[in-house]
């Protein structure tokens, strides 16, 4: 059913203002973490991975060196199952007219968005294994994970840090992502000194750091995860060891013809990415928090 004038009639009213108020959202965060992106023509990605140690020998003068075998491995995205995020919006040619904002304009800022809004949710906590969605973060499958955490304490942040450590990981590119509620409870933790761990970035408006890393506040981590209401995830990350396949970024298209014989316009907003880890033991979650 298109939208028009009888069911939008707040848009036509004389005495609208024309600036339209836009509800307080989240903010994208995944692909602003700075995972590897891969732009590709809509084929599959394949990303070739070495494999382990070769475990060179000693060996003393004259004799015969040991012969090693190194193994391959890849990393597949945007396999032909893959998804698409679609929407489609119509509108009535009067209400284009008649509206006090710019009509179009204003529906493609909201699809555009509640399509980054969907991807993010599947970036972050999705549950899809089929590989017709982007699994989550949370959920990879040879991720690091320290369970039954119950409520954050300093040593399980640590704990967490030296599991990203044990695996060689670079400390410098590492990020913490974690439900607001839970970081609202971490900010109030303090060290022997009393002074609190998360101290603001004065170099970035919002920023913040926890163990010398910076710090993503997002309600895309959802609060009732696992088998108690009110269980959450904090996950320690290298986003640089996550890739992330692009078919097609949130592309608008303006159907002008196609309703025609209705004399309406419709908008549609298509994406379509993959997310996989290239090591997934740089991701580390600590499950089981609550409040």
């Amino acid at each position: 059913m298109a939208i028009s004038t009888s069911t939008a009639a707040e848009l036509t009213q004389e005495q609208v203002q024309s600036i339209l108020v836009q509800p307080l959202e989240a903010a994208s965060v995944f692909l602003a973490s700075g995972p590897r992106i891969f732009d590709t023509n809509g084929s599959s990605v394949r990303i070739p991975k070495l494999g382990g140690e070769t475990s060179p020998s000693w060996h003393g003068q004259g004799e015969q060196i040991d012969e090693v075998n190194p193994t391959f491995d890849e990393i597949v995205l945007l396999p032909d199952t893959m998804q698409s995020v679609k929407t489609l919006t119509r509108f009535s040619n009067e209400l284009a007219r008649q509206s006090v904002v710019s009509l179009d304009a204003a529906l493609r800022d909201r699809l555009v968005r509640d399509v980054a809004t969907a991807l993010d949710r599947e970036f972050v906590a999705g549950t899809t294994t089929d590989g017709t969605k982007p699994l989550g973060l949370i959920n990879y499958d040879g991720r690091q994970s320290i369970t039954g955490v119950g409520a954050a304490t300093v040593d399980d942040l640590h704990d967490a840090e030296g599991a990203a450590l044990g695996a060689d990981v670079d400390p410098a590119g590492l990020r913490w992502m974690l439900n607001p509620r839970d970081f609202v409870a971490i900010r109030k933790l303090k060290d022997t000194q009393g002074r609190y761990l998360v101290q603001p970035d004065v170099t970035a408006s919002g920023g913040y750091t926890l163990l010398g890393h910076g710090v993503t506040v997002t309600s895309r981590i959802p609060a009732n995860l696992g088998t108690g209401t009110d269980e959450s995830v904090i996950v320690l990350w290298d986003p640089t060891q996550v890739a992330v396949a692009r078919d097609m970024a949130p592309s608008v298209k303006i159907l002008d013809q196609t309703f025609g014989d209705f004399d309406q316009q419709a908008i549609r907003v298509v994406a379509r990415y993959d997310a996989k880890p290239l090591n997934a033991e740089a991701v580390v979650t600590l499950e089981g928090v609550t409040a």
